[in-house]
């Protein structure tokens, strides 16, 4: 695998297609194109899942509360494209299961409620990980004690899966490349050039590590930047009114003691009954979302205290004998969804009712922009748009002529290669202890194993010829020094952000976010790439800004 500096020096002079952004929705499509045999080369101007696709619920589902606005469609392709993967990659998409208690006075009854969850499995085709169930509110009481048991008539067990969205968006990435195509971070698109006809023929792109910039040619051009959509769509060319209702979601993480649970968790606000969910998160619990209108730019979002103590009342009113407090918030993140703005005869809707369906658009200037969607239907909405693409480029006559089926619903992600059909964890986990001769703990295979699936294995092997990489890279912790090693040669890292937050989540789940370890994970970084005296401290420096970032709001205290 080309590490980042290697990619951007493979970049060809001219190809079939480029994708703009490497959120979950532009690796997806880099992933399918270089699969039916396009030349793709996919540029984002970050990291790989910088965006939104590193800043979700960090979940794989069907959408249960679509079922309440007859959105049935949107529901049946998130199912599907739920099972399809699971398949493709069972070590990162995990079935876990959500509780949803019913209290007196409640919107809908239980009645009503396990109505819906026959519904839900029934779009399924009965393929949910487990079928519906409904606990007595004695049976909530033994499985989850610390629930409120006042007024509680019930609680319907259904089941989702969890993921680490930007592990998920990362291997799509690796697999494209696998597949021969090209993709590289910290690669800003900054103009588009145009032929004779107006038409997009090419992208002037910048390298973020030194500047440079350079021409690339092409048939056909995809936006898919999320958030950034309309910002890409006005260097197309001038445009009345926007594309997208962008509204913005925070989670906050807690020490799983707050908050011990054994199932996501439904909630219902107190104050405006809007769904949210209490997660566990291994030693922590994460408690999320909210749904706020955002003007702002994009990466700039970030927590205020309005949001911590909506998403504390939430949890406190469900959990009333564990109340966490705004100092029990290790960490926070926030996200955009970029949402397809309504019609103007729609009229005002609330940020909840906005659909989360996708829209592809093709411009004028044969700019192809999709947009809207979820983390669940990348795959299909994908394919899709290369779809689109591929139509485009028969319609100019620069089609391929091997082009193939990019069949992608078939081909397991490169961790997934191997993985064992009962799907057990704790089984590879002891053959990674088995296979590799250096001194890992329990622990700590574990955690590679569900972190990096059957590629474990080549991050273990690091460790054999350089026994010092087995070394946390926070103390206590279970991340160590050879995933910053395997981040730089295998997975594209370039910044000290890219390690701490998206190859690992330090970022989220240490008490000091990392800060204690910067240093350390600098200093190796500067080793492998060849930094700077002055690049390693710009990245520090940009990895501390992240953390203050997340950690704004208290500054309204």
């Amino acid at each position: 695998m080309p590490t980042r500096e290697e990619m951007w020096e493979r970049v060809p002079d001219e190809v079939d297609l480029i994708v703009i952004g490497g959120g979950i929705t532009g690796a997806g499509i880099v992933r399918d194109a270089a699969r039916r045999g396009l030349r793709v080369v996919l540029f984002e101007q970050n990291d790989i899942a910088y965006g939104t696709s590193s800043r979700s619920s960090k979940l794989i589902h069907g959408g249960m509360r679509y079922l309440e606005s007859y959105e049935f469609s949107l529901v049946f392709e998130s199912v599907s494209e739920r099972r399809v993967v699971m398949d493709l990659a069972p070590h990162l998409v995990n079935p876990l299961a959500f509780l949803f208690p019913v209290y007196q006075g409640a919107r809908q009854s239980l009645r009503m409620i396990n109505a819906g969850m026959w519904l839900y499995d029934g779009l399924a085709l009965f393929r949910s990980p487990k079928r519906h169930r409904t606990l007595r509110p004695s049976e909530v009481a033994e499985q989850e004690p610390i629930l409120k048991q006042e007024g509680l008539q019930g609680a319907p067990v259904y089941y989702d899966c969890s993921t680490d969205d930007a592990r998920l968006t990362l291997e799509t990435i690796v697999d494209a490349i696998r597949n021969g195509g090209v993709a590289v971070n910290w690669a800003r698109v900054d103009a588009f050039t145009k032929d004779e006809q107006g038409r997009v023929s090419g992208v002037v792109v910048r390298n973020a590590r030194d500047g440079s910039l350079r021409e690339v040619k092409t048939h056909t051009v995809i936006n898919a930047t999320g958030p950034w959509t309309d910002k890409v769509l006005a260097m197309s060319g001038p445009r009345t009114g926007k594309m997208l209702r962008p509204t913005k979601g925070i989670h906050i993480v807690v020490e799983r003691e707050k908050l011990p649970i054994e199932h996501a968790v439904v909630l219902f606000h107190p104050a405006d009954q809007r769904l949210l969910f209490a997660l566990p998160w291994g030693e922590r619990t994460y408690v999320g979302t909210t749904d706020t209108d955002y003007d702002g730019s994009p990466g700039e979002e970030a927590a205020t205290l309005e949001d911590v103590d909506y998403l504390i009342a939430a949890a406190n009113d469900h959990f009333p004998n564990n109340p966490i407090t705004r100092d029990d918030v290790i960490s926070t993140w926030a996200g955009l969804r970029p949402l397809i703005a309504p019609e103007p005869e729609v009229g005002e809707i609330s940020e909840s009712q906005v659909s989360r369906e996708h829209q592809i658009l093709i411009g004028e200037d044969g700019l192809i922009t999709i947009a809207g969607g979820k983390l669940t239907t990348y795959r299909k909405m994908a394919k899709e748009c290369v779809d689109v693409a591929v139509n485009l480029l028969k319609l100019t006559g620069n089609l391929p002529e091997d082009i193939q089926s990019g069949q992608t619903f078939r081909f397991p992600l490169p961790g997934a290669v191997g993985w064992p059909e009962d799907d057990d964890h704790d089984k590879v986990a002891a053959e990674l202890s088995e296979a590799c001769e250096c001194d890992l703990s329990d622990e700590v295979s574990h955690h590679l194993v569900d972190t990096y699936g059957m590629r474990a294995l080549e991050v273990a092997k690091l460790c054999v010829g350089e026994p010092s990489l087995i070394q946390p890279i926070v103390p206590g912790r279970v991340e160590i020094m050879a995933q910053v090693d395997f981040g730089v040669r295998e997975e594209l890292a370039a910044s000290v952000c890219d390690i701490m937050i998206r190859r690992t989540q330090i970022f989220f789940r240490d008490y000091d976010q990392g800060l204690g370890s910067v240093e350390k994970v600098a200093t190796r970084m500067a080793h492998l790439i060849g930094w700077s005296d002055e690049e390693k401290h710009k990245s520090i420096e940009a990895y501390k800004a992240e953390v203050a970032l997340s950690r704004r709001w208290k500054q309204e205290l």
